[in-house]
C-alpha cells in the first residue's frame, strides 16, 4: 500500500528530501487535448475517455490560433503541434485546427484510433487536402495497443483491431504518414513487442519502423496506486538522468475544461485532471518549473523513460 504522504508536497518528499523539479528548457511540442469524448471506451484509458465523458470539451480552432500566436510572442522554438483526446476526429473543427497549425509552419501530429470518426467522408477529404498542401508535415499516430488482435480487442472491444486496420489501410493507400502507439500491459519484452509489430507492418505493407522508438512508441502502464519511488534532486546523478530529457522540459498541453471561460495550460499530457499541474491560462504563465510530485512523473517519465512526443 502506497504511503499517503508521498507525492503530496511539491517541494519535499515524504522523507523530507528536496523534490526534483524540471525547467522548460527547450519547448519543442505544444499539445492540445481536443476533448475527452471518444467513440469507444477502453479498459484502461489514462484519461477516462468515452462516448459520454466531456470533462474536457472540444477546443476550437480560434482557441488554437490564440496559442499559436502566443508561441510567436513568447519566442518558443516549437517545431510540432500535437493533438490527443478522446478521439481528436470527434471534434468537429479538427481539420480546421490541423490546417491552421500547418499553415503556421508547424509539423502536426494527431493521435487517433483510426476508426469511424476518422473514416467519415468529410474527414478523409480534409486529410487528403492537408497532406497534399503540406507534404511531409502531417503524421497520424495510431493507437494499436498490441500486434495481436485478441490482446488489442481485450482493451478496446471486440472488432476494434480490424476496424483500426481498415483505417490504417486507407492511410497507407493514400500516402499519409503513420506512427503507432502500443502498450506493454501484456508483459512482452521490448524485443518481442517490436518483432511482433514489425511482422504486422510487413504483412500489411505499412511503412512504419517498428524498431524506432519515436515511430513505434511502447508506453508503460499508468497506475496511480502502484508503489513507486519519489524523485529527489539527488536522483538525477544516481540514475544518470538528464532532466532536460523529460516531457515537461520540452512540452506543455492545452485543455478546455467543461464550464471554463478559457483553456488552461498544463505541465503534462498525462495529468489532465491533476489541478497541481495546471500552470495558468497563458504560455507565459506556463514557463514556470514543474515539481515532479505525481506517481506518473516517477514511473512513466523518469524511470520508464517514456515520452508522448517523438
Amino acid at each position: 500500500m502506497a504511503n499517503l504522504d508521498k507525492f503530496s508536497d511539491p517541494n519535499v518528499t515524504a522523507k523530507g528530501e528536496a523534490r526534483a523539479r524540471v525547467a522548460l528548457t527547450h519547448p519543442e511540442t505544444l499539445w492540445f487535448n481536443t476533448g475527452t469524448l471518444c467513440n469507444i471506451e477502453c479498459v484502461n484509458c489514462y484519461i477516462d475517455s468515452s462516448p459520454t465523458n466531456d470533462a474536457l470539451v472540444y477546443i476550437t480552432a480560434d482557441e488554437v490560433r490564440d496559442y499559436l500566436e502566443q508561441l510567436v510572442s513568447r519566442n518558443w522554438p516549437v517545431r510540432e503541434i500535437a493533438f490527443t483526446g478522446g478521439e481528436p476526429f470527434m471534434n468537429p473543427e479538427m481539420i480546421d485546427i490541423a490546417e491552421c497549425s500547418l499553415a503556421a509552419g508547424y509539423e502536426v501530429l494527431i493521435l487517433t484510433n483510426a476508426m469511424l470518426p476518422m473514416m467519415r467522408k468529410r474527414i478523409k477529404q480534409g486529410l487528403l487536402e492537408l497532406n497534399a498542401a503540406y507534404p511531409g508535415k502531417l503524421t497520424l499516430r495510431i493507437s494499436l495497443d498490441h500486434f495481436d488482435r485478441a490482446n488489442h480487442d481485450t482493451e478496446r472491444g471486440k472488432g476494434a483491431f480490424d476496424k483500426t486496420l481498415q483505417g490504417m489501410n486507407w492511410l497507407r493507400d493514400v500516402g499519409i504518414r503513420m506512427h503507432v502507439a502500443g502498450r506493454t500491459v501484456w508483459g512482452d519484452s521490448e524485443a518481442t513487442s517490436r518483432a511482433g509489430y514489425s511482422a504486422l507492418f510487413a504483412k500489411n505493407g505499412y511503412d512504419i519502423d517498428a524498431f524506432n522508438s519515436g515511430v513505434t512508441v511502447l508506453f508503460p502502464e499508468l497506475d496511480e496506486r502502484a508503489e513507486v519511488p519519489e524523485i529527489t534532486t539527488a536522483c538525477w546523478g544516481i540514475l544518470d538522468k538528464d532532466p532536460k530529457s523529460l516531457m515537461c522540459a520540452s512540452s506543455r498541453m492545452v485543455v478546455k475544461r467543461k464550464g471554463a471561460a478559457r483553456p488552461a495550460v498544463l505541465a503534462c499530457t498525462l495529468l489532465a485532471y491533476a489541478p497541481e499541474f495546471e500552470l495558468g491560462t497563458t504560455l507565459q504563465e506556463a514557463e514556470q518549473d514543474v515539481a515532479l510530485n505525481h506517481p506518473h512523473c516517477a514511473k512513466f517519465c523518469v524511470l520508464g523513460g517514456a515520452s508522448c512526443s517523438a
